[in-house]
């Protein structure tokens, strides 16, 4: 069973967020909706590792430039869930991004690998030269 989702991760915003690590860049994301952004119980779920077979970064033709993550692998289990974190890029034009999956503690579950294929919209960039990091490794460089 493979999990598939077209919702976006984040969205971007108008709206200023004091917080946001660089203050130039002018459309910072909204928090993070969707099946795979982390939810508020998560803290009471145990943390464990997805295995990534493919990751891609994929570039749409509109303008202003579009990008999107491909993320193909596995879980761990079938009662793992998985959880995508997008930061937003910081001072140094990194794009982090965390994949990561969550289960209840002490659940019986078939010690089986989940496959999954998802998609999702990173959105635009200001211009500039980005890198993108996926669980600690710099996947790819991209320019918006």
């Amino acid at each position: 069973m493979a999990l598939r989702s077209s919702s976006s991760l984040y969205v971007s915003t108008a709206n200023q967020n004091p917080s946001y690590p660089n203050p130039s860049y002018p459309n910072p994301p909204a928090p993070q909706t969707g099946d795979f952004a982390p939810q508020p119980g998560d803290a009471d779920l145990l943390r464990g590792e997805v295995y990534l077979d493919s990751i891609e970064l994929l570039t749409l033709e509109s303008f202003p430039l579009q990008f999107m993550l491909s993320l193909k692998g596995n879980l761990p289990t079938p009662c793992s869930r998985l959880r995508v974190k997008v930061s937003p890029p910081n001072a140094e034009d990194k794009v982090v991004v965390d994949v990561y999956s969550v289960s209840i503690p002490d659940e019986m579950c078939a010690q089986v690998l989940e496959s999954f294929d998802v998609n999702f919209p990173l959105g635009n960039f200001p211009a500039g030269r980005y890198t993108l990091w996926v669980n600690g490794i710099q996947v790819a460089e991209f320019q918006s």
